[in-house]
């Protein structure tokens, strides 16, 4: 199951939310009163889990919004292709190397090494956040 629903009022600084689709981890939260127009509303600042992106969206309080299920998992490295900017794991599957300081590290291990990166899933998106 990708996503739940959440009463957008029930959630929590640090909880996840999808915010314009995508995954994010709450930063800032308020709630407006209601007014003499209608009902309050949850004002949510949210940072894409894998981007870092700043992510801004506003929900009716009494609306159910969608939570993203999210798994980080530890996986053992299997080999590294730098032709296809690939890494394979240990489960066979195959992922492309993070850009970054983390691609320059994995693309600087031995092809041979055995290491342990963290694996981040959500929303039908995977990637390796970490070196271990």
């Amino acid at each position: 199951m990708a996503t739940t629903e959440m009463q957008s009022s029930a959630l929590k600084k640090n909880g996840h939310v999808v915010l314009k689709g995508r995954p994010c981890e709450i930063i800032e939260i308020a709630t407006s009163k209601s007014g003499k127009h209608g009902h309050s509303k949850v004002f949510i600042t949210g940072k894409d889990i894998f981007t870092s992106e700043k992510i801004e969206d506003m929900f009716p309080a009494t609306h159910n919004v969608q939570v993203p299920t999210i798994s980080r998992e530890q996986k053992e490295l299997y080999g590294i292709n730098l032709e296809d900017n690939t890494i394979t794991l240990l489960d066979n599957s195959i992922l492309p190397i993070p850009n970054g300081e983390l691609g320059a590290k994995l693309k600087a291990l031995d092809p041979n090494a055995r290491a342990i990166v963290t694996v981040l899933e959500a929303m039908g998106l995977t990637e390796i956040i970490s070196l271990d």
